[in-house]
């Protein structure tokens, strides 16, 4: 098995050579869950925090499940071998909800590939897949566009953009005050909200998700399932197939990239202050905030998630929506952002949510 000394940096030759997968279809890799059994929909829920009863009650999964159903969805990019992919977001679009016992599975292309201006990097490009997300029967159940910029590690790391950050300590008020919006959180639930008594400008009752720790972040990858993260000989057999994925650690041990979201160091080395969450995670997060608003009669319809900046160890992250538009047919517009306790917008997006036109009774 090779080691890896150094990082690459992006050639000319090997981004033409990306570029001409444009269009093509993409091997899957194997998925963490295909069906969306009662155990997999609780796992989920409790990765990302959602404890609303609904799901197994209505026997449904929450809309982002999706992210355990498919890697290339999640952040799973090919090509540029031994350059950092960081996830930037997902536009989903469903058709029609997850029922528990779906056997789904995605179908992607490389869609787009754009070279972006960054400070953070000598060069950065936009990786951007189409994935088709199919059931037993055939039908389409979502298409999501999922995208990550490749960037230089050796080069983002000394340019710097990113200076260390001291790591927040929250007093014990503040902690109880954390504990607080916990208990005040509540989901819709059975009493349907209607598309007549929304009005744009209306707020949607925040989350919070947080303080992030090592913890949490091991929480979410057991209902999500990971990218690389493999033990023992799957691992090495995955370095031998992917040998730039083989970055050793201090003891000289090949480990995945994918420990910047919890080793300090290599978060370091790629130019982060510190370890970070994992971007689907806020999306997720943003979903979970739009479901509980939206209530059980409710349809997320679409859900669109740029992740803007890095989700540190121990920040808190406050979910928060408003109301910006409706449209006929029970169509409602969400604009959405999720904030650190530092007051930085570290995601925002939309969604689109289809509720019952009249309250019921009516």
């Amino acid at each position: 098995m090779s080691r890896q000394t150094g990082f690459p940096v992006i050639t000319d030759d090997a981004l033409a050579a990306l570029r001409r997968r444009i269009g093509q279809p993409v091997r899957r890799p194997e998925a963490y869950i295909e069906t969306a059994t009662r155990d997999a929909v609780r796992h989920w829920a409790a990765g990302i925090g959602d404890r609303n009863p609904f799901w197994l009650d209505a026997g449904v999964a929450p809309p982002t499940i999706l992210f355990a159903m498919d890697r290339i969805v999640s952040g799973y990019v090919g090509g540029l071998p031994g350059i950092h992919a960081m996830y930037g977001g997902t536009d989903f679009r469903w058709q029609r909800p997850i029922r528990i016992g779906d056997t789904i599975v995605g179908e992607s292309v490389l869609l787009d590939l754009v070279e972006k201006p960054s400070r953070f990097a000598r060069r950065a490009i936009q990786q951007t897949y189409r994935t088709t997300f199919r059931s037993q029967a055939g039908d389409v159940v979502c298409e999501a566009d999922s995208w990550c910029f490749r960037t230089e590690r050796d080069t983002a790391r000394e340019r710097g953009k990113y200076q260390a950050a001291e790591p927040p300590r929250y007093t014990a008020g503040e902690i109880d005050a954390i504990a607080a919006a916990y208990g005040k959180e509540a989901a819709r639930g059975r009493a349907p909200r209607s598309w007549r008594e929304v009005a744009v400008g209306d707020a949607v009752p925040e989350l919070v998700k947080g303080p992030l720790t090592v913890t949490s972040v091991i929480a979410f990858v057991q209902g999500w399932g990971s990218l690389y993260v493999r033990a023992h000989g799957l691992a090495f057999e995955m370095f031998e197939r992917h040998p730039a994925l083989g970055i050793p650690n201090p003891a000289g041990v090949p480990e995945p990239p994918e420990r910047v979201h919890w080793d300090e160091a290599m978060a370091r080395a790629v130019g982060v202050p510190g370890a970070y969450d994992y971007g689907p995670e806020r999306v997720a997060w943003l979903g979970h905030l739009v479901t509980n608003w939206m209530g059980d009669a409710g349809f997320l319809r679409r859900l669109n998630v740029r992740v803007l900046r890095h989700n540190l160890i121990g920040d808190t992250t406050w979910c928060r929506g408003t109301v910006s538009g409706k449209d006929p047919d029970g169509v409602v517009h969400l604009a959405l952002r999720a904030e650190n306790q530092r007051g930085e917008t570290t995601a925002s997006g939309s969604a689109t949510v289809v509720l019952p036109e009249r309250p019921a009774g009516a």
